[in-house]
């Protein structure tokens, strides 16, 4: 299986997951004209639409993509099919529902927070996770609570190390930012802001990020480290606990 980002929009990721026959599935399109180019680039047909979360900017194209390509398969979460929030969605999907790609299973982790209808999907040593988990940062609490966020996070963080992280956006040189903030001496993170303003620099992509590295580096997977925890006693956590520390770390980055 090959994994191909696209960029969308100004700072989305879609990704093409192809396989050796040519047959190829979409995660996230915001929009259909860079999907469009990639498949024709690639020499790659389409056949299904997977989505990690209903916001327009990771669905915003697939009701181009269905008009120019026809009626096929849109796969998303069992909350936002009962919703209704996802353009022609044609099946919802749970936690431990089997699903397989290529011959390959897919594992569907429920990552609620920064919706309450987010979804994971792995595969292939491959983690996409849309907008829960980035590299070096996580997305907003929009629905959730910080609780859930956390529990998500971990869901994430227990993946095996070496697994590849598929995220939603570019958001990588900014996030390091945040977590120089939080921890200044860690020499893991400075080396990884260099990488990341490097790639910058070259208009290249951080993604794919190895969980190992998400581990060292960051902050919202590192509620146990005890410069995080420092870090977010002073900016107001409550106590030591995950979800606490978590709640006091997004809340800091909501603002920075």
């Amino acid at each position: 299986m090959r994994v191909i980002p696209v960029a969308c929009l100004k700072d989305n990721y879609a990704y093409l997951l192809a396989g050796d026959g040519g047959d190829a599935i979409v995660i996230d399109p915001s929009e259909a004209p860079p999907v469009q180019a990639a498949l024709q680039r690639e020499q790659l047909s389409l056949r299904a639409i997977w989505v990690t979360h209903h916001h327009f900017d990771h669905v915003g194209g697939i009701e181009d993509l269905c008009a120019a390509l026809g009626a096929m398969p849109v796969l998303g979460s069992q909350y936002d099919l009962e919703q209704r929030r996802v353009p022609r969605q044609t099946r919802g999907l749970r936690e431990g529902d089997a699903l397989e790609l290529f011959g390959q299973p897919v594992s569907i982790l429920e990552i609620p927070g920064h919706t309450l209808g987010a979804i994971a999907y792995i595969v292939a040593g491959c983690a996409f996770s849309g907008d829960t988990l980035f590299v070096a940062g996580c997305g907003r609490v929009f629905e959730g609570t910080m609780a859930m966020m956390q529990a998500s996070l971990a869901k994430l963080r227990a993946l095996p190390a070496d697994t590849a992280l598929y995220c939603g956006h570019e958001y990588t040189v900014a996030n390091l930012r945040f977590a120089a903030a939080i921890e200044p001496e860690s020499s893991a993170v400075q080396e990884r802001a260099q990488w990341a303003a490097a790639l910058h620099e070259r208009g290249e992509p951080s993604v794919p990020s190895k969980l190992a590295d998400e581990l060292r580096c960051n902050p919202f997977l590192r509620w146990d480290a005890d410069a995080v925890i420092a870090a977010a006693r002073a900016r107001g956590a409550a106590d030591s606990t995950p979800a606490s520390v978590f709640g006091a770390l997004r809340s800091a980055k909501d603002t920075f």
